[in-house]
């Protein structure tokens, strides 16, 4: 299943993609839901991100093959870092550019959405505590991650985390193959079976810190391959069984 959360008209609503409409529902996707007898068209509304989290966490440093490209070591923890609300985009709305930034990264990554409340789980019931998964870019200003000692500014600009276009429900995360296309050149692809740190262990971890609600997200980390982007590109980040997360990048205005 794939849900999704769209705007048509004035109206925020959820749905579940079905082939090229969209089922209007009722409730939660977090709760108890049904469908409902209406159905719309994509071109009758704009896809919003799938969920407001209250919360973004990222994962650096998890799929073995970055950390080779950037010459770092494999971690014995999980390195990780949250991005602002305010950085939030969905499927379709441009990445701003910012006017201080000199090179700017796609970073194309699997991320998971997190269904209810957790605190301290464990790894074995983890994912038990998943609605699903999403594609999820993690736009970086790649100097700045080199004169700071953590990576708030770097990655904290705005419109520097889209997510979408929806969350597909029954994957298994550790199956998965996460790719990123700049103006429709393979740039990134890997096999989330070469992650460092599972996706049960990192909801485990970061459980122990802080409470998870639902709609939050933990990002997953990024394949090899990263690289810059410039105003007028397009970068496609694609995992199978999600579909594609596609946002056109903009100079600042």
């Amino acid at each position: 299943m794939k849900f999704v959360r769209y705007q048509i008209g004035e109206r925020v609503e959820y749905g579940i993609w079905e082939d090229n409409f969209i089922q209007e529902i009722s409730g939660s996707i977090f709760g108890e839901f049904e469908t409902t007898s209406v159905k719309h068209k994509f071109s009758d509304l704009r896809l919003l991100t799938p969920a407001d989290p209250s919360k973004i966490l990222c994962v650096g440093l998890n799929f073995r093959d970055h950390i080779e490209e950037l010459g770092e070591e494999i971690p014995k923890f999980p390195s990780h870092f949250i991005k602002p609300l305010s950085a939030v985009i969905g499927p379709g709305d441009p990445i701003l550019f910012p006017r201080v930034a000199r090179r700017v990264d796609y970073e194309g990554e699997l991320a998971v959405v997190i269904k209810d409340r957790v605190k301290d789980i464990s790894p074995e019931e983890a994912l038990d505590h998943v609605l699903g998964y999403t594609c999820f870019n993690d736009v970086t200003e790649r100097d700045l991650t080199k004169v700071q000692g953590q990576l708030t500014r770097a990655k904290g600009f705005d419109t520097f985390a889209p997510f979408g276009p929806c969350i597909a429900t029954g994957l298994d995360p550790s199956q998965l193959i996460v790719r990123t296309y700049l103006n429709g050149r393979l740039v990134q692809e890997g096999q989330t079976r070469n992650l460092v740190f599972s996706v049960p262990f990192l909801i485990h971890y970061l459980s122990q810190c802080m409470t998870l609600f639902p709609g939050d997200l933990i990002s997953t980390g990024t394949p090899r391959g990263i690289g810059p982007m410039q105003p007028g590109d397009v970068v496609e980040v694609t995992i199978e069984g999600i579909g594609t997360l596609s946002n056109r990048v903009q100079a600042f205005p």
